[in-house]
């Protein structure tokens, strides 16, 4: 049949012409492959060079340009900074903060159009596929804003002479190996990353994006993710680690699951700090309007808002006290935050079911105590120490609801200073009604009293405070509170009662009820506290409050000093009785002594 096909004349012209246009093509196709092949390295090299101000250098193996299947294939990618240039830079103060170097063993370009880029200077690809990428970046801060340079000009700007147009649908990263020094601080910290995925999305370099600033790098979505990162703290008492890690440029959002804070064991870390150790974990972490570029120029954290969702956080105050009466004003929170190693400006942090546990151990009682807040929900405003923004507004306001002990309903709020230089900073809240026994797991082992009944019904506090004390007034009414005083049982290792004590102290001291009478006005306590520079912000807010709490359920300054009295005349009563028993032994035995003698004279 397909020679008779081709007996007629015209059937025989339209064959020759189609294989000698294929022919032709084919021809053409290994000469492109061949002939444009070096001339895509050097148009590439020249891109680069251009648009980094000849800052950056790339170098390749081999590169083939298969026009039929519209791909590119370029082998063992180099691009490097080029250091002359560079200390140049700097010497002049326009140096990057940032440098970076890639290898990468295949880059595949496809679905290109390479005649548009001959003859139309207009380079269009529908994917680019980085296999086997190494990025590392060192960073050094060089500068806190933007440089003013002599070639303000845009990346189409520098290249439009090459290139009138670039666009690139999707460049895809897997299994990126990421390497980041950063020089900024007194020792240079390194991070190495893995399992770590990057793609682009619709990067377009035009007249029209040269100044879009809703594309980064020209891009209209970045993101990243890495998954399973695990690391140490350089002084190796904390080990941390985060399920997934995702960053949306077109969205400014940073997603973080998973995340674990966890310090080494109690007689590890308690022999080699003095500090108080932190147990972190944490659902989720949501960063929203996140200026990603301005946190990689700058090291600049900007951002809307920071929501934390479901997580715990334990502390457990450090027994051992350093020889060395160091201030803990650092624990502070506005202190805490001007301290921050990075440029931070976060309008609103929003964190919701956290469950807060603190853990104190007293040597008298050789018993840990245990104060809880439960499914704690709240917000920070104005968290900053960035310059410009504490000239307009210098106050942290943070306020929590919570439950204290798994009971009553607390709620506070926090106003902190961060440009006074006492530190100042005020809190006022409130606690709901709850069975005053449900405190004892902090009472017992902490202050060695047990609460045998009795109700809160409301417990408040106005106190106004700085690095050196504070003043405030507290207010706690109860009813019908008994309590037990105790002592450490070293033998049995437990607290056991002490009779006369507890006795006393029902009878004689203890207001049961707050007020005394219906109707009758409450006791208030207005504390003046001196803190001490070794107590740290937790423990300084917990003392103020105790120290409300103690005149008013009757342990006043005259009664804690009737009280020492007591215990001192107590004392001098035991020692006179010791001294006195010591006498009757010494006559007791003089007396037989000298029975004997006399029995002895008589034989």
């Amino acid at each position: 049949m397909a020679f008779k096909y081709l007996q007629k004349k015209w059937q025989k012209v339209t064959l020759a012409v189609v294989l000698g246009f294929t022919v032709i093509i084919l021809v053409a196709a290994i000469f492109i492959n061949s002939y444009w092949s070096p001339i895509l390295e050097n148009k590439v090299k020249d891109i680069v060079s251009a648009s980094s101000d000849s800052l950056y250098k790339v170098d390749f193996s081999s590169a083939e340009l298969h026009v039929l299947r519209g791909t590119i294939v370029i082998f063992n990618i180099t691009l490097k900074p080029d250091t002359a240039v560079y200390n140049a830079k700097k010497r002049l103060h326009l140096a990057p903060n940032n440098l970076v170097e890639l290898h990468i063993k295949k880059l595949v370009f496809s679905h290109i159009h390479p005649l548009s880029l001959y003859f139309r200077q207009r380079l269009n690809i529908g994917q680019v596929l980085v296999y086997n990428p190494e990025l590392n970046i060192s960073y050094q801060l060089n500068h806190t804003r933007d440089t003013v340079v002599k070639d303000n000009r845009t990346a189409w700007q520098k290249i439009s002479k090459s290139l009138h147009f670039i666009h690139i649908g999707d460049i895809l990263m897997g299994d990126v190996k990421f390497s980041y020094k950063d020089y900024s601080g007194n020792k240079l910290a390194i991070s190495e990353l893995k399992e770590m995925n990057l793609s682009a999305h619709d990067l377009l370099i035009d007249s029209a994006t040269q100044t879009d600033k809703s594309r980064l790098l020209y891009c209209k979505d970045i993101t990243a993710e890495l998954n399973n990162y695990k690391a140490k703290t350089p002084n190796g008492l904390y080990s941390y680690s985060i399920k997934s890690v995702k960053l949306s440029t077109s969205k400014s959002q940073l997603n973080l699951t998973g995340i674990s804070l966890k310090p080494a064991t109690t007689d590890v870390f308690f022999t080699r700090s003095h500090k108080d150790r932190f147990t972190l974990s944490l659902d989720s972490v949501q960063l929203n309007n996140f200026d990603f570029l301005s946190y990689h120029k700058y090291r600049t954290l900007t951002a809307q808002n920071l929501l934390f969702h479901n997580g715990a956080l334990q502390v457990f105050a450090n027994p051992n006290k350093s020889e060395k009466k160091e201030d803990k004003i650092g624990s502070f929170p506005n202190v805490a935050i001007g301290k921050l190693p990075i440029d931070i400006k976060i309008d609103t942090i929003l964190f919701k079911r956290i469950n807060v546990t603190y853990n104190e151990f007293n040597v008298k009682s050789k018993k840990t105590g245990t104060i809880t807040f439960n499914n704690a929900n709240g917000r920070a405003l104005n968290f900053t120490n960035n310059k410009a923004a504490l000239q307009k507004n210098n106050i942290t306001t943070i306020q929590v609801s919570s439950y204290f002990m798994n009971r009553g309903k607390l709620n506070v709020a926090f106003n902190f200073n961060l440009t006074d230089k006492d530190n100042s900073f005020n809190y006022k809240g409130s606690l709901g009604p709850m069975n005053a026994q449900e405190i004892n797991k902090a009472t017992m082992p902490l202050a060695m009293v047990k609460v045998n009944a009795g109700t809160i019904k409301r417990f408040s506090f106005d106190v106004k405070a700085n690095r050196n004390g504070a003043k405030g007034k507290v207010e706690l009414l109860y009813n019908d509170v008994k309590v037990s005083l105790l002592k450490a049982d070293t033998i049995n290792d437990k607290l056991k009662k002490k009779l006369v004590e507890s006795l006393f102290a029902n009878i004689f001291i203890l207001k049961h009820d707050n007020p005394d009478s219906p109707g009758e006005q409450p006791r208030i306590a207005y504390v003046n506290f001196i803190r001490k520079p070794e107590n740290a912000f937790f423990k300084s807010v917990w003392q103020v409050l105790l120290d409300g709490i103690k005149p008013s359920v009757g342990l006043d300054e005259k009664t804690l000093q009737s009280i020492a009295q007591m215990k001192d005349q107590r004392a001098v009563d035991k020692q006179n009785r010791q001294v006195k028993k010591a006498q009757r032994k010494q006559r007791r035995a003089e007396r037989k002594l000298k029975r004997e003698i006399k029995k002895a004279e008589s034989k």
